[in-house]
């Protein structure tokens, strides 16, 4: 039985480790988690905060994916917005989903990620 979801992958072009964590620590704000070495010989970094993990994997025949994306629950959305804007991030407000606040941006190396926050009251 499913209990979880424990990461999502996603892929990056060879030598781009360093974009990544200026982008997924220093704006994102998550932190860098260090790879087992049988696998950090294999390049990419691996990023979380509290039970999310995002893991970004080197391919050689990279294409950025956009239309799949991990969904990314925050809180302050619209500072949240504001935050990715400043440092050059795209954000593109959607009001199609019930219920939900969101946006999509997209990484450094062009892969798709969506932020949501609920609508309360």
């Amino acid at each position: 039985m499913i209990t979880a979801v424990d990461h999502v992958q996603l892929a990056a072009p060879p030598g781009s480790e360093d974009a990544l964590r200026a982008f997924y620590v220093g704006v994102l704000g998550l932190t860098e988690i260090p790879k087992p070495k049988a696998l950090a010989a294999r390049g990419g970094c691996w990023f979380g905060t509290g039970p999310v993990q995002l893991h970004l994997g080197i391919e050689e025949d990279f294409r950025p994916a956009r239309k799949a994306h991990p969904g990314l629950r925050v809180t302050g959305i619209d500072a949240y917005a504001a935050r990715l804007a400043e440092h050059g991030a795209p954000v593109e407000w959607d009001d199609n989903l019930p219920g939900q606040r969101r946006f999509h941006s997209q990484d450094p190396v062009g892969n798709r990620l969506e932020f949501l926050e609920p609508v309360t009251g």
